[in-house]
């Protein structure tokens, strides 16, 4: 554990180095690559102090007890290794699992689409509760959203929608909720006070930069058209709503919540080249899960995760067969203990399949 320990504080030394060069200083996207890696490492140097200073006390107390004749300097010894060992084990699983590398896709921001499935006006319903309940939760962490494109549906909510949102380690936490989500509960529209299951689609793009994804402009056919959300009257009739249609793959990517053509057409553009970013992620997630059967992180877009059950209160997650009995604040945004606990699995296994390293 030391050695590895050793080795990360020689990469610590170097980065402290080198980000206070001038010529680093002055190339932000180095600049800010680098003090990213400087945060984690020096996250992982506070927990070396840590280690250090506990395995210290272990030695120091072992030579008093082994030296020693005074009857209160071995109860001081022994009581120091016996807490300076309780702690050792949690605080060896929290280094391993700060060794293991961090998917560089984590700390992207992400583009999230919510669609209605299947139950008609019920299900847009449903994927308006969606929106709310992780705009809400944003809203909490302090993450910025940003909507980019929506459809309204008939009796409220939305048929579909899409929205940006950025802040520190995005992808990271929201990457748990793509999927298919179900909703049993008794419609508005339904007279004889029968429960319906509706279903909403979330899809969650990791927001690719331009050096991720190379869309050559051949490939792309450009639509303009007048905006049909709100906006007022200069949104709704100037061709200021903008469609990408990328021909090789056949992905279509739209944006009409901005006045400005030339801003939409920025925004669909990175729509698109998130979306062709994501095929290449479900694909190596496919084989990722094949290799470890893992719960939680697979490229299947189509797998029931989630289930709010409004007349039981209870929303289960099928994945790692989770069930809290709270619903209407978990609709309301508290969506973080399902989030921590699908963590936690994905930890668990990561940590399972590094064992042989240390």
């Amino acid at each position: 554990m030391i050695d590895k320990l050793n080795i990360v504080k020689q990469r610590f030394d170097e980065v402290s180095d080198l980000i206070i060069q001038p010529d680093i200083i002055s190339d932000q996207s180095k600049y800010v690559k680098l003090t990213k890696e400087y945060k984690d490492l020096k996250d992982l140097m506070d927990k070396r102090e840590e280690y250090l200073e506990l395995t210290n006390n272990i030695a120091e107390a072992e030579e008093i007890i082994a030296d020693s004749s005074d009857a209160e300097m071995l109860e001081m010894a022994k009581m120091q290794m016996e807490e300076a060992k309780a702690g050792l084990p949690k605080l060896e699983e929290d280094i391993k699992l700060m060794l293991i590398p961090k998917d560089p896709e984590d700390a992207k921001d992400v583009v999230v689409e919510i669609r209605a499935g299947t139950g008609g006006d019920e299900a847009s319903i449903f994927a308006g509760d969606l929106f709310r309940m992780y705009t809400k939760y944003c809203e909490g962490k302090g993450w910025k959203t940003n909507v980019i494109d929506l459809s309204e549906g008939t009796s409220g909510g939305y048929k579909e929608i899409q929205f940006e949102v950025s802040g520190a380690n995005v992808y990271g936490t929201l990457k748990f909720e793509a999927g298919v989500h179900r909703v049993q509960r008794v419609p508005q529209t339904e007279t004889q006070g029968r429960v319906h299951t509706s279903a909403a689609t979330v899809m969650v793009l990791p927001e690719a930069e331009d050096f991720d994804v190379q869309i050559d402009p051949k490939d792309v056919r450009i639509d303009f058209f007048c905006s049909s959300g709100p906006g007022g009257q200069s949104v709704n009739t100037t061709y200021s709503a903008v469609r990408l249609t990328h021909i090789p793959t056949g992905l279509i990517a739209q944006c009409q919540d901005q006045k400005s053509q030339h801003k939409n057409k920025d925004k669909a553009f990175r729509v698109l080249r998130s979306r062709l970013y994501d095929l290449e992620l479900a694909k190596k997630q496919e084989e990722d899960a094949a290799k470890r059967n893992s719960q939680v992180s697979s490229g299947d877009r189509s797998a029931k995760i989630r289930t709010y059950n409004y007349p039981q209160g209870r929303v289960t997650d099928h994945r790692i067969g989770l069930t809290l009995y709270d619903l209407s604040n978990i609709i309301d945004g508290d969506i973080q203990k399902i989030i921590d606990e699908l963590s936690f699995v994905e930890n668990t296994e990561k940590l399972r399949e590094a064992s042989e390293i240390f």
